[in-house]
């Protein structure tokens, strides 16, 4: 990747970005129109990554997520020149230890094509600086009509038996998943929701598009997991009586849509969902009761293992919180 972020660069843009302060004193610099919108961003670390851009008021909101924190909107931006400048947060835990960093973002558009820079002066390579580029969503989607939306045959997706069709997301991270007793189980002694783990989280090989997966679980109190269509949107695994509620409980597409209602049974006890993905748009049907109808879902959320909304991915099962249990896992297709 070629590297047009370099210092003497940098350097241009600030004297570039003074001069615009003097000479359009009392003018509020616009965001660039090829800035605005939703991004999957491709990270030369080949971290997952997205990007949002809108304007209010006439002032730039952020969003910016790699992997599991920062999603903001960061406080800290500003215009320099045609480039948005910005402070993050960043989660990583490459070993046995996590650890976070403040990181100054760059982005902007050079011949219709975004290009950022990340730096972290607190780091090493490949963590202290990590260019990017970046694809653009394109227009949300109308809502679909359910009614007429053509479902495929269903596949089982865990056989009851073992973890053929599954693998770890990250092969170095410990395997707590196993079939035990017609159940699909993860065993970890974690008991706290850190949003990571030397534990590992479950995909399945196969990837798909559009669909309508059920899923069975039993979240005892004080168990947090999620269920992840297309390994990009999580659905939230808690217990009813959870300190996690709203957009973050039971019912949630986690921390982005909020259920309409409580429609959870006791902890302890088998939960269903009936989850639907069409067109970018999710339907949650907790033990028979809809509590997101047909909600688009502009972004993907924290632990996302992709986040380009036009390729297919995996269900992907978060195990690098606390134990779980689930069963009865299939899928139907959208065939049309």
């Amino acid at each position: 990747m070629a590297r047009l972020f370099g210092k003497r660069v940098w350097v241009g843009l600030r004297l570039i970005a003074l001069v615009g302060v003097f000479v359009g004193a009392g003018l509020q610099a616009k965001v660039p129109e090829s800035l605005l919108g939703t991004w999957s961003l491709q990270l030369e670390t080949e971290e997952p990554a997205w990007l949002k851009v809108e304007e209010e008021d006439g002032k730039p909101i952020v969003r910016m997520r790699v992997h599991v924190l920062g999603a903001g909107p960061h406080k800290d931006v500003r215009l320099e020149g045609d480039e948005l400048v910005f402070s993050m947060k960043i989660k990583r835990q490459p070993g046995d230890e996590a650890f976070v960093t403040q990181n100054q973002v760059r982005v902007g558009v050079r011949d219709g094509r975004l290009q950022g820079l990340i730096l972290c002066d607190s780091l090493d390579a490949p963590y202290d600086r990590i260019e990017f580029t970046g694809k653009k969503y394109p227009a949300m989607p109308a809502k679909p009509d359910l009614t007429k939306v053509k479902f495929g045959q269903a596949v089982t997706l865990f056989n009851g038996k073992d973890l053929a069709g599954w693998r770890l997301n990250e092969p170095n991270k410990t395997n707590g998943w196993s079939a035990r007793d017609g159940l699909l189980v993860n065993t970890t002694p974690k008991t706290d929701f850190g949003s990571t783990g030397t534990f590992g989280n479950l995909r399945t090989e196969a990837v798909f598009e559009d669909f309508r997966l059920h899923i069975e679980f039993r979240p005892k109190a004080g168990q947090n997991s999620g269920v992840y269509l297309r390994g990009m949107y999580e659905v939230q695994v808690v217990d009813r009586d959870s300190r996690m509620q709203g957009k973050i409980g039971i019912g949630s597409v986690f921390s982005v849509i909020g259920p309409s209602h409580q429609a959870a049974g006791e902890p302890g006890t088998w939960q269903s969902y009936d989850l639907t993905l069409v067109d970018r748009h999710v339907t949650i049907v907790l033990n028979g009761e809809t509590v997101v109808d047909n909600v688009p879902v502009d972004r993907p959320t924290g632990g996302a293992i992709h986040t380009d909304p036009m390729t297919a991915g995996p269900i992907f099962l978060q195990g690098d919180h606390t134990s779980i249990e689930y069963r009865n896992v299939y899928l139907e297709p959208v065939l049309e």
